[in-house]
């Protein structure tokens, strides 16, 4: 990992406390290892992702995916997208692809750091040790949260954070030996 081991905090620890919302998959381990389809030069397909509902007030719903460890000073945003409709309690494999195909109606996808609209995997600088692949799903207290399909990640997370009422996350590691 970069900086000689150090671990970044998460994206989450800078903002206010809300409930928990459950997040599962059929395609990622909470703590375990990110799968090949989940890295750019292997498979580079966002995975499968449910989870349960949020508390009363919930309108919409928000997915990302961020690299907290990324020797950047700034993490590394790999997919985001929000306006989930609040009645969708999931994204199927493959819904980031850019094609918007397995994305529910309304969805927005903004670019990530890779500069696309889709869902970009895993590649961390090789021998930088592991790095922690953030997939957090928002219960969000508004249908449409603001920011259009030009908005920068950074934007979309700032919005999120004074608009998100619960979030639940999976974790998985990868590194590039």
């Amino acid at each position: 990992m970069s900086e000689q081991g150090k671990r970044r905090p998460l994206p989450h620890d800078f903002h206010p406390p809300v409930p928990g919302v459950a997040v599962s998959s059929t395609d990622l381990t909470d703590g375990g290892t990110l799968p090949d389809a989940q890295v750019y030069a292997k498979g580079n397909t966002s995975p499968q992702l449910s989870w349960a509902a949020g508390p009363e007030g919930t309108r919409s719903y928000a997915v990302t995916c961020y690299d907290p460890d990324a020797p950047t000073g700034s993490g590394f945003w790999h997919w985001v997208v929000f306006d989930i409709p609040a009645d969708v309690r999931e994204l199927p494999t493959g819904a980031g692809s850019g094609d918007f195909k397995g994305l529910p109606a309304g969805a927005v996808q903004v670019r990530n750091d890779y500069g696309s609209k889709d869902f970009g995997g895993a590649a961390p600088p090789p021998g930088d040790g592991p790095h922690r692949y953030v997939f957090t799903v928002y219960a969000v207290d508004t249908e449409k949260l603001g920011p259009d399909a030009d908005a920068t990640a950074a934007f979309v997370g700032f919005n999120l954070r004074f608009h998100a009422i619960a979030r639940g996350n999976l974790i998985a590691e990868y590194e590039e030996k």
